[in-house]
């Protein structure tokens, strides 16, 4: 086989070159004699003669490899089909009924508005109409300012700007009538709105500049912010996403509306006109300072009296009077603030006790089920829209997979269509490569004699290297095994941990040997972490260790915290930056993370998701910049109430402070609060005042209920991913586990002989050195310890990659059977006594009557009197405690007779239910044998009574597996746990660094 490589440009390709045969004709003259002289190179025919092989003159000719005077594996290759150009978009032959597509205004008006410069300075225009409107500054009594009086003219240039955008987008695509046009697009509405409300006020305040108010037009500015959307994708496919899980959430905000009509009838029905009453001095009318409903629950002091006209808590805003504001009263219990204080108001208003019931029922069933529905259905969709772009990235890279063989099985058709020369018609070929070969063999006979002089004087350099090599790598071998080894990884816990406890010893007003220590301790752990990471580095190279995330992170938290020694030594930066600079060390305790393989990846997962929801970070922040600045619209210095009290915390006067009460109200903190501030604003409940509580409510739902469960929604998503990964990791180190007892096929390479073995891939003139590989790979080894956890004995399930739903575990209660083995040494299997006291306790009506003496008792501990230990009702209860307590005792003593006590399996104390039961009837027998109630321990023993209501747990089955899966989610949740634990102390020993005095 031969195929020729010396080659011009341009015959590869079969295009602009003369090709000659043996015979001196050209191949494309034998091309025409052969198509009747109408097919040329480079043109299209009728005939494809591109497969088709020809001998002429003894010579194959394909139409593929030629050189001159000689012919080998001559093929014709079929030419690449050109793919068309960008397709046109469709546009409008005639828009506004006179300007059609050849008119030069309309297609200077596309080239403007397709113009990609023009669709950032539009952006940039936006957000610097965001600055401004953040800069105004809000004043009481619509006074103003310097800098406002110019942020009113500057506002004139933005609505110049946006106004010419909307109409060369209206020149460009039209108005309305036809498919494509402006107001076609949801985002274009959205601009047009703006732009024609702007237009509107700016027309009103130069007209009526007395007489008419323009604020309430103006603060539709706002939404100007929203046109970023449209120019940055992600946030569209974002928002996109949200707006198509808004037809499920339709359905739930149907259902909850629905809860809150029902309640809020109800609450009209009950407590209407309840809470008016409040206590004052008759003589002087005098209100008492902290002013509370009164009635027949709350008693006023001596000297007031309990007075009927009063408008009410929060300035009458809390109460049921009518539907309207019941409806808001039950929107703020259903959110879970303040609402104790509600039903505290109730009780003292009306006296009794009752109305927990319509409370407690609201807040369970409004709060705790029907709000969170509204997570499973964000969770549910977005689970469904992340399986669909995995599904995508699959396909794609199947088709890329699919495009690469093709590639391939190209490349091979074209290198297997070279034959074998042919000795008669590549005689003068054969012969002047054996005078060229003669011809280099002459020169390499020449050069040889000066080559052994350098060679003597190399050869002990490349001895001396090759001992180093040899060396280093048998060194780097051992630093690599000692790093993997179980005593450095437990070295490092330990170090990382009295690490943390150095950083806890801080404090305000420490010693100043403890300054001191903590100075040294810290630079003691600075040097061992800073060797932890040159023997890394050494050991597996600077590729192999920077490959890891979690040696990056090593490597920062290391090199910042030597820049932090260096700054505090030297004294060049201030105290705060030293004090924020040392948070740095801090990051230590995160190292916990990587040897930890569960934990890494749920840190993993939650880096991911992260970077999984950048974008709806932006359209968070933008959610909240938007509602901050018509907050200051609407309520900007109007949370001045009385000249004498102190202005609330929580306003709108500047943009800062906007951003921060806008914050308060997504987290839920007392937004009720600021609520009815913003009410009492605008003149309280008996004016235009209560629509004002719209804003707060579109806020808390918008921002709370939908874009905050947004992120838990992915959260929860990844989580899953994170408990898959390490299920999956231990099946893979069981599975390899089990791989390397069998005895392993596979040869070892060893020897002196095979350690400079070479991999040659002879593609674009790539060689790969195993000894580099396997210096280079090893980092994917680095993570490779993996803490197994053992799992239960019972727990033979398969164990599958997502964790299963708790409808999907099929519960079994099948009785189970005597166990083998004598009970007490003298009970064998077989005894009938054993045998009946086995049937007994299995039997459903024992278990039934077992069942409610549990209930009966733990009422009985209810009903006891903690004030009065001597009262005759507690002597009563005393008397059915023993009753209950011999019931109990007979029950376990019928049980360990049946299932032996603890040596065998099956046992009963083998079994944790079992000893909860025996720990509560051991503590009721102990507390009824002492009659000394003085004696601290036997009262202690008497407060583990309240364990009892447990026992029911064990002869409820349903009861028993929802607490058992209670129980494993607690096992799953603990690794969440210590990363909450670690993000806690890590920003208490920040708040001390930065808050202390």
């Amino acid at each position: 086989m031969e195929l020729e490589n010396n080659r011009e440009p341009g015959e590869a390709d079969g295009v602009g070159t003369k090709r000659i045969n043996n015979d001196g004709k050209s191949i494309e003259d034998v091309d025409k004699a052969r198509t009747g002289g109408n097919h040329t190179m480079g043109t299209d025919s009728h005939l494809d003669t591109s497969n088709i092989p020809e001998t002429i003159n003894g010579t194959t000719i394909g139409g593929g490899i030629y050189q001159q005077k000689t012919v080998t594996n001559v093929t014709t290759q079929k030419r690449p089909q050109r793919r068309g150009g960008k397709p046109q978009p469709d546009r409008p032959q005639r828009v506004l009924f006179c300007l059609s597509v050849k008119n030069p205004i309309r297609a200077l008006c596309i080239n403007i508005v397709e113009w990609k410069p023009f669709e950032y300075l539009i952006l940039l225009t936006i957000f610097a109409n965001c600055v401004a409107l953040a800069v105004y500054t809000p004043y009481p009594y619509s006074d103003s300012n310097v800098t406002n009086q110019a942020l009113e003219k500057i506002e004139y240039v933005f609505l110049v700007i946006f106004t010419a955008e909307c109409v060369m987008k209206i020149i460009a695509y039209g108005f309305l009538l036809h498919s494509g046009s402006y107001l076609r697009n949801g985002w274009n509405i959205l601009d047009f709105f703006i732009v024609v409300i702007g237009m509107i006020s700016t027309v009103l305040s130069n007209l009526m500049k007395e007489g008419f108010d323009v604020k309430a037009l103006r603060a539709f500015r706002v939404l100007r912010p929203l046109r970023l959307v449209s120019g940055v994708p992600s946030l569209q496919v974002v928002l996109n996403s949200i707006l198509r899980a808004m037809i499920p959430l339709l359905h739930i905000a149907l259902l909850v509306l629905f809860v809150i009509i029902i309640y809020a009838i109800i609450g009209l029905e009950l407590f209407s006109g309840k809470l008016h009453k409040t206590c004052l001095r008759p003589d002087t009318g005098e209100r008492m300072k902290d002013e509370h409903p009164c009635g027949t629950g709350f008693q006023c002091s001596t000297g007031y009296v309990c007075y009927e006209k009063w408008d009410g808590p929060n300035h009458g805003i809390t109460n049921f009077d009518n539907f309207g504001l019941a409806m808001l009263t039950v929107f703020q219990c259903v959110t879970l603030e303040g609402w104790t204080d509600v039903l505290y108001n109730i009780q003292d208003a009306m006296g009794s006790t009752w109305q927990w019931i319509y409370f407690v029922s609201m807040v369970i069933l409004g709060a705790f089920f029907v709000m969170n529905l509204i997570l499973g259905v964000l969770s549910g969709e977005f689970s469904k829209e992340r399986t669909k772009a995995k599904n995508r990235g699959d396909f794609q890279k199947l088709r890329e997979k699919q495009q690469i063989e093709e590639d391939v099985r190209g490349y091979l058709d074209w290198i297997t269509q070279a034959e074998d020369i042919e000795p008669d018609s590549d005689g003068n070929l054969m012969h002047d490569g054996k005078a060229k070969q003669s011809n280099e063999i002459k020169s390499f006979d020449l050069l040889e004699d000066e080559s052994q002089e350098v060679q003597v004087a190399e050869s002990w350099w490349r001895k001396g290297k090759k001992d180093f090599d040899r060396l280093n790598r048998r060194m780097r071998r051992s630093c690599r095994k000692a790093v993997k080894s179980q005593a450095f990884y437990w070295l490092i816990i330990m170090l990382v941990f009295l690490n943390t406890g150095v950083l806890a010893t801080e404090h305000h007003e420490q010693p100043f040997w403890l300054d001191n220590f903590q100075e040294y301790t810290n630079i003691f752990f600075i040097g061992l972490f800073t060797c932890e990471m040159l023997l890394k580095m050494y050991s597996l190279g600077f590729q192999g260790y920077f490959v890891s995330l979690f040696n990056r992170f090593d490597c920062f938290v290391v090199i910042g915290s030597i820049t932090e020694t260096i700054l505090t030594n030297t004294g060049i930066m201030p105290p705060l930056g030293v004090s924020v600079l040392r948070c740095v060390r801090l990051l230590r305790v995160f190292k916990v993370t990587k040897y930890w393989r569960s934990l890494s990846n749920l840190v993993a997962s939650l880096l991911n998701s992260i970077q999984s929801i950048a974008s709806l970070l932006l359209l968070l922040f933008l959610f909240i910049v938007i509602f901050a600045l018509l907050g200051m619209q609407v309520f900007g210095g109007k949370f001045n109430f009385e000249p004498s009290e102190e202005k609330p915390r929580g306003n709108f006067d500047c943009f800062w402070q906007s951003l921060l009460t806008v914050f308060q109200i997504l987290t839920g903190e007392d937004w009720n609060v600021v609520m009815y501030n913003g009410i009492l604003a605008y003149g309280g409940i008996k004016t235009i005042g209560a629509l004002a509580c719209v804003y707060f409510i579109i806020l808390f739902i918008c921002g709370n209920y939908i874009l905050l469960n947004v992120f838990l929604a992915i959260a929860v998503d990844n989580l899953a991913d994170a408990d898959s990964l390490t299920t999956i990791e231990r099946e893979e180190v069981t599975d390899d586990g089990k791989f390397n007892k069998s005895p392993s096929p596979t040869p070892t390479i060893e020897g002196e002989g095979m350690k400079n073995i070479n991999i040659e891939i002879d593609m674009d003139g790539d060689c790969i050195d195993i000894e580099k590989l396997d210096d280079e790979a090893i980092y994917e080894d680095e993570e490779g310890e993996i803490c197994d956890e053992d799992l239960d004995e019972g727990d033979k399930d398969v164990i599958t990659a997502r964790p299963r739903r708790m409808s999907e575990v099929i519960t079994s209660s099948k009785i189970q059977p005597i166990p083998e083995g004598s009970s007490f040494f003298i009970m064998s299997q077989t005894n009938r006594f054993r045998i009946f006291c086995h049937w007994l306790c299995n039997h459903s009506n024992f278990g039934n009557v077992i069942l409610c003496c549990i209930m009966f008792s733990s009422a009985m501990l209810a009903a006891e009197d903690p004030l009065k230990s001597n009262a005759d009702r507690n002597q009563v209860l005393n008397k059915f405690d023993v009753f209950f307590t011999g019931v109990f005792t007979i029950e376990l003593l019928l049980k360990l007779i049946s299932y032996g006590f603890v040596l065998h399996d099956g046992a009963f104390c083998r079994s944790a239910f079992n000893l909860l039961d025996l720990l509560v009837v051991c503590v009721s027998l102990i507390s009824i044998q002492s009659s000394s109630n003085a004696i601290s321990f036997v009262k202690i023993l008497r407060v583990l009574r309240v364990l009892r209501p447990l026992r029911a747990i064990n002869r409820a089955k349903g009861l028993k597996h929802v607490v058992q899966c209670v129980i494993v989610a607690v096992k799953t949740i603990g690794n969440i746990v210590l990363v909450t634990c670690l993000l806690q102390f890590m920003f208490a020993v920040i708040g001390v660094q930065l808050f202390k005095v």
